[in-house]
Parts: structure tokens; C-alpha cells; sequence
């Protein structure tokens, strides 16, 4: 397969775009996270997300660790090319590292946020810290 594909979006200054994680199911948007040219191409030949890691600078197979991986059903790009939508199917049912369905668990109520979601697996359980 030709990279052309990826030429066509436009990355960041440090060679980034975002991306947003929509479930297949739901249509809920699970989580936002950023890929270079490197993992969006391991994306597409994997069928599976992986994403660049900006804290630790480095490729990051999601569900490496938890287990929780995206399968991708699509894939998308916005109208001006600078933002990547994958609709996925989420194993486990847990997307975000706190324990929860998805990153967005936090609401504004008046002027504070609130959790709103509940936490579905204790992370430590997840990640086996302290190993």
C-alpha cells in the first residue's frame, strides 16, 4: 500500500495529529490521543489503535498493558485534513486508564467538575502496579 494517504494530513509542527476514539456501538466518544505518520501506518496494517505517547515519547499499542485494545472498524479525517476519527470496538469495555468506559467522566456543574462515571475496574488491578 502507497503512503500517500498520509501525506494528506496535516500534522502538527512536531509531526502529530489528534485522534479522537469513537465506540462502534454507542457512538460515544471514548478517548482523544495523539498518533505520528509511524503509528497511524501500524494503525491501518494492524487494525488496531496505537498511538504516539507525548509523556513518554514513545509508540503505545493500546491495551498493551490492560488488555483493553481497539479493534478498528473505520477510519476517518476531518474537513480540513488536521484531526483523525477512528471508530472502534473497544475490548473490555474500558478505554481511559482511570478504570472507566471513557475519558470524558468529568462534567462542569455550575463551577466544578464533577465525576460522573463510574470507575469499572480499579487500575491497580488493571495495570498490576507494584509489581
Amino acid at each position: 500500500m502507497s503512503a500517500a494517504w498520509l501525506d494528506e494530513i496535516k500534522w502538527t509542527d512536531d509531526g502529530l495529529v489528534p485522534v479522537i476514539a469513537q465506540e462502534e456501538t454507542t457512538g460515544k466518544v471514548l478517548m482523544l490521543a495523539w498518533m505520528n505518520r509511524e503509528s497511524l501506518a501500524l494503525t491501518v496494517e494492524k487494525d488496531s489503535a496505537v498511538y504516539w505517547s507525548r509523556s513518554r515519547q514513545k509508540l503505545w499499542h493500546k491495551g498493551e498493558e490492560s488488555g483493553h485494545q481497539q479493534n478498528i472498524k473505520d477510519i476517518r479525517i476531518d474537513c480540513d485534513n488536521d484531526v483523525v476519527l477512528i471508530i472502534v470496538e473497544q475490548k473490555g469495555g474500558i478505554a481511559c486508564h482511570t478504570g472507566r468506559h471513557n475519558c470524558f467522566f468529568k462534567q462542569l456543574q455550575g463551577d466544578k467538575w464533577v465525576e460522573v462515571e463510574a470507575v469499572l475496574k480499579d487500575p491497580k488491578e488493571i495495570y498490576k502496579l507494584g509489581k
